[in-house]
């Protein structure tokens, strides 16, 4: 074990210094040197092929697994050495097997460590109220159960309540949601940022799955053979620009569609597009369709709420209204919503793009297939700009400090 004692960034609420793990008998390390930096109330997800030392980093942190070198600092607080189980009651843990005690109530789980605390039973209960009715249990349904009589998706619940119980500033979750069907696991994932949005814990997060991580996690660390950092970064980042072929590999093909839920159609400049009143008549129409690079016209409602795509061919086909030509239109998306949720209705336009609506469903404009490739080109330009500057920055150091030396 290093004796040396440097101190945590004063901004990070967990610090590796080149932390280490090797097993007695093993060839190579399970964790070789890694340094690493969560600030408070982030979500760090790691992420990475199987056995390349993910989950053995996160019980690392809390001390289930005793490290072979480095320092571990908690909120500035080197905590190497420090009493494991003192440790362990002021980090929250999640895992996939849950791990509720099946001979224990739900409210006698959930309030396993504000017991192991002292805490009063009023306050524990309390506590316990509380926790239930923030991951969405009633408390009056589900505090007497046992174990065995949740859903899968109901006793992952109860774990993270549990893990909340004493109000911890940081979570630890080994793939907290990987033993659920995918559509719990999708409202859990959900349900959990939307938690995260109010209480701003600090969470270190264990996957397999790229796409949980781009769904989950603030930054993203991308780890290869001994938990070594091939990538660190945000989502939208590290899809833009993969750092080398292993990440590129590792996030697979799409990665280009996947970046597109990190951009919403409120950021990026819609498409012109011609439109008129279903009261507009047929000579203006075609007028208006004619004057236009497009091949269909958006017919809108009194209220300017969209009904109706028209071609030429429609309108020259007959009188009627324009509110019973052509086809209707389905495909439609508030501004709030990603690029990537634009892109599915696309696919189902008619018109082949997708039109945004505010909340009472009058028109704002049209995102086009252009819109999206714009919006690409910008994230992978980003992107650029910020690892170039921190090249930039690392040039910089480097050469300030061989001066320094010499």
């Amino acid at each position: 074990m290093s004796t040396s004692s440097p101190t945590a960034p004063e901004t990070a609420s967990i610090h590796l210094d080149n932390v280490s793990k090797r097993y007695p008998g093993a060839a190579q390390p399970a964790v070789a040197d890694l340094t690493l930096d969560i600030p408070e109330g982030e979500v760090l997800v790691l992420v990475g092929p199987s056995g390349c030392g993910k989950s053995t980093t996160l019980r690392l942190i809390n001390r289930m697994i005793e490290p072979t070198g480095g320092r571990i600092f908690f909120e500035g607080e080197d905590v190497t050495d420090v009493n494991p189980d003192e440790l362990r009651r002021r980090i929250g843990y999640v895992i996939q097997q849950i791990g509720l005690f099946p001979h224990r109530t739900i409210a006698e789980n959930v309030g396993t460590v504000p017991k192991l605390l002292g805490w009063s039973k009023a306050d524990t209960a309390a506590r316990v109220e509380e926790l239930l009715d923030m991951v969405g249990l009633d408390p009056g349904e589900f505090a007497g159960r046992y174990p065995k009589e949740l859903s899968g998706g109901q006793a992952q619940r109860v774990g993270v309540a549990r893990a909340l119980g004493a109000d911890p500033d940081v979570l630890l979750m080994d793939e907290p949601f990987g033993a659920i069907d995918p559509i719990t696991r999708d409202r859990l994932q959900n349900e959990f940022l939307r938690l995260q949005e109010e209480l701003r814990k600090t969470i270190v997060f264990v996957t397999h799955d790229i796409d949980e991580a781009i769904k989950m996690g603030d930054r993203i660390a991308i780890l290869g053979e001994q938990s070594r950092i091939a990538q660190l970064d945000t989502p939208d980042r590290i899809l833009a620009l993969p750092a080398n072929e292993f990440v590129s590999d590792f996030i697979g093909s799409g990665s280009t569609l996947k970046g597109l839920h990190f951009e919403r159609v409120r950021n990026v400049e819609l498409a012109p597009w011609p439109v008129v009143s279903i009261n507009t008549p047929r000579t203006e129409a075609l007028a208006a369709l004619a004057s236009s690079d497009e091949k269909w016209l958006l017919v809108l409602d009194e209220q300017r709420r969209p009904v109706r795509w028209v071609q030429e061919a429609h309108l020259e086909r007959t009188d009627r209204p324009l509110v019973g030509l052509g086809a209707p239109v389905v495909a439609k998306v508030e501004p709030q919503a990603t690029l990537h949720d634009a892109l599915e209705e696309m696919l189902s336009s008619n018109a082949g793009c997708t039109v945004v609506v505010d909340g009472h469903g009058a028109y704002h404009g049209v995102v086009a297939a252009e819109t999206l490739v714009e919006a690409v080109k910008a994230m992978r330009a980003e992107a650029k700009r910020h690892y170039d500057g921190l090249a930039a920055e690392e040039a910089a150091l480097a050469a300030n400090a061989s001066g320094f030396q010499a």
